[in-house]
């Protein structure tokens, strides 16, 4: 049975990733906002629908420290990270208007602080702006990926119920808030027996006399501690190195031999972890513009809509080859032999959706001789399947997709090219700007999750391969977007790690109508909601909810707005394909 609309996707997961839009018609509400899809939304994809663990949060912290009836809060996990929201919106503002904006820390009470050295622990710095300015705020929150996780959201609401998150209002030398704080004299007091219900901005201290300890174990069980979660940390960035490959435990993960990563001198230490996999891309762009200064990048290819936006947003702009054709290189070519210095080119390999692959090879040519850097975003291609990090400077990734593929968690990573001849000069940037925002049980769902990664991926190849093969031998199918059918395939085939069957779990399809679009999208009996790479098999309609009120302009680089998109999962080929048959009856069914 297909999950109702609104419903998690996965079902029953408290914090999953994917939210379930099962029609055509869902779609087209969530995109223009009605009213009877967005109150049955029990979640959303993070960076676009805000969890309601999130939401609540940040009504507890107006109502302590703003107004919940003249303002908004955006929630972040460090203090870099709300001022990057702040100086967004303040750039953006009359001057004066400013003044309403303001950073409001919470930190570890007294109690919290001295049990720190074993358990888990969360600061807390929140935005407060003007409900007006919350369309601003909100590009920060999708486009950035830096807001806190739903699940940091639910310890810090406990915390802060029970005494061991208070507002600081202390502040060091330089201004900043200190690292932590005792709070404001009503948090340091014993609190009544029996403890007094919360009836207004009054916190106390648990009645009960619990240590910190206590607390964390009754959250997250008995195991959860900052070793747990750097020791979580540690396997998936050897995972992402390409030194662990075996399906083990963490501890097992720990103490195996760590054998030859996915290229010559590559380890788990050029390997950084992030909440989010836009995030690794927010926070590379930001450290290349503080590594070589103020250049436009290039953004090479049709792009996932956000690492654009970055782009645009961001620094003084960027160069744009949405086609990303061996054409476009030609025009870059011309305009760097004319003088023309970027900081960057960004691609995607391969490019979502329509799965076409740049020439990497000669892009890193370009890059070499003219000085700029190669980012490659492989989320779909995966280093299983593909090694792009030869031909690269920064591979980025988000490991919410296929490398944890129960989507319930968010995370991303960045690695640098240990051949690159930049290598050295990026590893001294990434180490000094670098922050670890990965929250500590995300970390360890994150571990949990890719423990047998390899062997899924090794499924869901073969699995896709037979899906699109159905596909491409039906009429009723216009065109079938995947790499083993692209143009560009030769690109792709370059960077495999193998001559065939490697060919990944995302693909996309069209049709002669929108209407029959929609007739096989509303009948095809899989889940659907945004996101891709999960264990089971999930499909939107790619270019309505990315590209809702941009869809001539995504048309004029031939991507389709009745496009639909499917990640494939871990069902059985044949139950799966019979689910794709029954959907192309009933593109004939509606035509008759």
């Amino acid at each position: 049975m297909l999950q109702a609309l609104g419903g998690t996707v996965p079902p029953n997961t408290d914090h999953a990733i994917s939210v379930s839009l099962p029609t055509w018609k869902s779609n087209v509400g969530y995109e223009e906002g009605q009213d009877w899809v967005l109150s049955r939304m029990e979640c959303g994809y993070p960076r676009f629908y805000v969890h309601p663990l999130i939401q609540s949060l940040g009504q507890e912290i107006l109502r302590r420290s703003g107004n919940t009836e003249l303002e908004a809060a955006t929630l972040f996990p460090s203090l870099r990270t709300a001022e990057l929201c702040r100086d967004f919106i303040v750039a953006r503002i009359p001057p004066g208007e400013t003044s309403k904006l303001r950073i409001v820390s919470y930190a570890p009470s007294s109690k919290a602080a001295s049990d720190i050295r074993s358990n888990v622990t969360s600061k807390l710095f929140c935005v407060i702006y003007p409900k007006a300015l919350a369309p601003i705020a909100k590009q920060v929150w999708q486009h950035s990926g830096d807001g806190i996780s739903s699940r940091r959201s639910e310890f810090c609401s406990n915390a802060l119920q029970d005494g061991y998150l208070v507002e600081d209002t202390s502040a060091g030398a330089d201004g900043k808030p200190s690292i932590f704080s005792k709070g404001p004299r009503r948090y340091q007091q014993r609190a009544p027996t029996p403890r007094e219900p919360d009836h207004g901005s009054k916190t106390v201290e648990s009645s009960d006399g619990r240590e910190y300890s206590e607390f964390v174990e009754e959250r997250f069980g008995r195991n959860l501690s900052t070793t747990l979660a750097n020791n979580a940390k540690r396997a998936v960035r050897r995972r992402i190195a390409g030194s662990l490959t075996a399906n083990v435990d963490l501890h097992e993960a720990l103490e195996s031999e760590a054998a030859s990563g996915r290229i010559a001198g590559l380890t788990e230490e050029d390997v950084f972890l992030y909440p989010g996999g836009m995030s690794s891309i927010f926070n590379t762009h930001r450290t290349l513009l503080n590594t070589r200064g103020s250049l436009k990048s290039i953004c090479f290819g049709f792009p996932y809509t956000d690492t654009l936006k970055i782009l645009e947003k961001w620094g003084p702009g960027c160069l744009f080859y949405g086609h990303g054709s061996s054409e476009d290189l030609d025009d870059l070519e011309s305009r760097l032999e004319q003088g023309e210095r970027f900081l960057a080119l960004f691609t995607e390999f391969p490019g979502n959706p329509l799965l076409k692959s740049p020439d990497l090879k000669r892009i890193s040519e370009l890059g070499k001789k003219y000085d700029f850097f190669v980012v490659v975003d492989e989320t779909i291609g995966n280093f299983i399947n593909v090694n792009v990090l030869p031909h690269a400077d920064v591979v980025v990734s988000s490991l919410s997709k296929i490398f944890s593929g129960d989507s319930n968690v968010m995370g991303g990573s960045a690695v640098l090219n240990p051949q690159s001849r930049h290598y050295h000069t990026l590893k001294t940037r990434f180490v000094a700007d670098y922050e670890d925002n990965l929250w500590a049980e995300d970390a360890v769902f994150l571990e949990r999750n890719s423990r047998d990664f390899i062997a899924r991926i090794e499924k869901i190849n073969a699995t896709t391969e037979f899906i699109t093969e159905i596909l491409k031998s039906s009429p009723l199918v216009k065109d079938v977007y995947y790499p083993k059918y692209s143009p560009t395939r030769p690109f792709y085939e370059a960077c495999c790690h193998s001559t065939g069957g490697n060919y990944g779990g995302l693909f996309s399809v069209t049709f002669h109508s929108t209407e029959d679009a929609i007739a096989f999208f509303d009948a095809l009996e899989i889940m659907k909601g945004p996101s891709l790479g999960t264990n089971f098999t999930l499909s939107c309609p790619y270019t309505l909810l990315a590209h809702y009120g941009e869809a001539d302009w995504a048309s004029s680089f031939n991507v389709p707005f009745d496009l639909i998109r499917v990640s494939v999962g871990l069902e059985e080929p044949e139950d799966l394909g019979n689910r794709f048959k029954h959907a192309l009856d009933a593109i004939k069914q509606n035509s008759a």
